[in-house]
Order: C-alpha cells, then sequence, then structure tokens
C-alpha cells in the first residue's frame, strides 16, 4: 500500500524527536567529566564521588533512551527505510556515555587511591575533557539542525571535526608528558586508559557527525 508522503514526514520527524532527546541525554552526562575532573584538580574526593554517582544515573538514563529510539523505529516499521541510519546514530553517541562512566571512574580510582598525579597533568587532563566536551556540543548543534538541509548539517558538522583535531592535539601532547613522568606504574596506566577514552569520546562525536550528514539527505 501506498503511504500518503506526509505520513512518511511525520515518522521522520518522530525518530528525529527521539534521536535528539537521546543525545541530550549524552550531552548532559558528558557535562559532567569536566566538572569531575575538575574535582579531580582541586582534590574535592565527596564532590567527586556524588558526581560519579550522577554519571552512573545518567549512562542509565542514556541507555532508556536507546531502547526507545529502538522501540520508536520497531513501531514506525518498514514505512522508514532510514531506520538503520538512526540507529547507527544512537548507537555511536550511546558509546560516548559508556566512554564518560569509565573516564569517571578511573579518575575516582586515583582520587580514592591518593596516587599522586602532578598538579601540571590534572589541569592538562581537565582542558582536555573540556574539549571533548566542546566536541559533543558541536554534535548536538549539528543535529539540530538536521532538518535546514544537507548544506546546513555540513557546515555544522565541519565545527564537529575542528573541535576533534583541538581534542586530538591536546591528546598526543598529554600522552607524551605522561609517558615522560617519573609516576607509579598503576596511576601511568589509568591515565593512559582516561586519556585514550577521552580521544574515542572525540572520535565517536565525530563518527556521529557523519551518520548525522547522512540522515540530513533523507530528512
Amino acid at each position: 500500500m501506498v503511504l500518503p508522503a506526509e505520513t512518511e514526514e511525520r515518522v521522520k520527524r518522530r525518530a528525529l524527536s527521539a534521536c535528539q532527546d537521546h543525545l541530550r541525554k549524552v550531552l548532559d552526562l558528558a557535562r559532567k567529566v569536566p566538572q569531575l575532573t575538575d574535582c579531580f584538580v582541586r582534590n574535592d574526593k565527596e564532590r567527586a564521588r556524588q558526581f560519579f554517582s550522577e554519571i552512573r544515573t545518567g549512562e542509565e538514563e542514556v541507555d532508556k533512551a536507546r531502547r526507545l529510539v529502538s522501540t520508536e523505529l520497531a513501531e514506525i516499521g518498514a514505512i522508514l527505510i532510514s531506520r538503520e541510519d538512526f540507529l547507527r546514530f544512537t548507537n555511536l553517541t550511546s558509546e560516548i556515555a559508556d566512554f564518560s562512566e569509565g573516564i569517571a571512574f578511573r579518575i575516582l580510582e586515583l582520587m580514592e587511591h591518593s596516587w599522586n598525579v602532578p598538579s601540571d597533568i590534572k589541569k592538562e587532563l581537565l582542558k582536555l575533557s573540556e574539549a571533548v566536551l566542546e566536541t559533543v556540543q558541536k554534535l548536538r548543534e549539528t543535529m539540530m539542525v538536521l532538518t535546514y538541509g544537507p548544506a546546513k548539517t555540513m557546515e555544522k558538522s565541519k565545527d564537529v571535526e575542528i573541535a576533534e583535531r583541538v581534542v586530538d592535539g591536546i591528546y598526543r601532547q598529554l600522552e607524551i608528558k605522561i609517558l615522560t613522568s617519573k609516576i607509579d606504574l598503576p596511576v601511568l596506566i589509568l591515565l593512559r586508559d582516561i586519556l585514550q577514552l577521552l580521544e574515542d569520546s572525540a572520535d565517536k562525536a565525530e563518527d556521529a557527525s557523519d551518520a548525522a550528514r547522512v540522515l540530513s539527505f533523507i530528512m
């Protein structure tokens, strides 16, 4: 049966709305990573524990929102042939939430064990986490202009790429600084894990931006 064109447009908007709500939750969670990292800089364990708890809760909310997107797309059915593109976008952004929880856990462990981390490395870590947040914020802006067409989406997605390159630059410099610092092996391992998860978060934001460009062609 041929369905009216407006019906297809309606279900596209429904799917987009679910994806945007999911991404909003991811961004809310991502904002807490620099806040927890700032606690690391200031050695505020109590606030760090609070942020970690909020991040754990936020991760659960992101997972619920991801399942909601899947449910929405299942209910929409075959009328929306681009269902897989919406799912790919949501799965990519969900990974940012997973990485954020992993970052928070490792930072809190460093604090709970009172392991020594040079203050300059802590500050650079905060700078890196803020740059990652900027990348996710640029992704959110890209997703918000999706209905304005491919040209506008492409324009905004370039901002995600620029932000990701900033993250990459900070990451490389900080990695070398950590490797050449005289710090204990457990601390070195945790710090490198944190760095990798932060860079992976920015990479996923860039991948999600590419997915958003694909979606812009069918909106």
